[in-house]
């Protein structure tokens, strides 16, 4: 932040644990005084997400600003409503809602000069569940090789460890709920992550064995793995580079990182 002359940083607060560590890490860093969250929600925003946010937002001494996006969201599905007529909705409308939020946390940025973090994990990284040009927007992600199950691990840790060099708050910073909750997008109904991949402690290993180890598809079968999990993960690991080499710069944690550590072409044809 010094080397880029970011005094403050801004970011999206969802009630989710991905930016509440995010939150946590930049509070640690700059200063609660200096951090902005913002609370983007639409009619899919549980009321718990809303709540946890807000406690969330309180534990670190953060700023907090709510902005609804429901007007804006109306607004870009007029103007498509010609162009999409006879069509049913689905991920696209999904996408708009992210990217809503991505546009409106850079006019923030713009305006007030803070640097936008981004808060996707390295398992959303991996397999492209995130949206290009939304939740992807910013300017750095602490998270970026962090994978979905150490940051339940860096939560709890982080709740119950203080150090000096922490400029945030000692104790509960990040509420229990956010924690245990099932991860969601919250861009429909009743949305799971797990609805559309496997369970994270799944996922992650398969990731990791195969993206930092080179283990390959018959050996992780072998040791147990289910070949149509295996099959998707990897699938979706080499369909989404194009996503990662648009994704903001982070920080390696692990032996192998997405980026200069990870060289694998955008168009791969020549898969099976």
């Amino acid at each position: 932040m010094r080397k880029t002359g970011f005094k403050k940083a801004v970011l999206g607060l969802s009630g989710g644990i991905d930016s509440a560590i995010v939150a946590a890490i930049a509070a640690d860093a700059l200063g609660p005084e200096n951090v902005r969250c913002v609370m983007l929600p639409s009619e899919y925003t549980s009321a718990h997400s809303l709540e946890d946010a807000e406690q969330c937002a309180r534990a670190l001494g953060c700023h907090l600003d709510t902005v609804p996006i429901a007007s804006a969201r109306d607004a870009v599905s007029q103007t498509l409503a010609p162009l999409f007529a006879g069509t049913e909705p689905g991920i696209t409308e999904e996408n708009i809602q992210s990217r809503l939020r991505g546009l409106l946390l850079m006019a923030m940025s713009n305006k007030f000069g803070e640097m936008l973090l981004t808060t996707g994990n390295k398992s959303e990284m991996a397999v492209g569940y995130c949206t290009i040009y939304g939740d992807m927007n910013g300017g750095y992600n602490p998270v970026k090789d962090m994978y979905k199950s150490r940051m339940f691990l860096t939560a709890r840790w982080r709740n119950e460890n203080h150090r000096e060099w922490m400029k945030g708050p000692a104790g509960e910073v990040i509420p229990e709920r956010i924690i245990t909750k099932p991860p969601s997008a919250e861009l429909r109904p009743d949305q799971k992550d797990e609805d559309s991949l496997p369970p994270y402690e799944v996922l992650d290993a398969i990731v990791q064995r195969y993206m930092e180890n080179d283990e390959g598809i018959n050996a992780l079968v072998a040791d147990g793995f289910d070949r149509a999990d295996v099959e998707k993960v990897t699938r979706l690991i080499k369909l989404n580079e194009y996503k990662r080499r648009q994704s903001p710069v982070g920080i390696r944690i692990t032996h192998r990182s997405f980026g200069k550590d990870w060289r694998y072409p955008i168009t791969n044809r020549f898969r099976a």
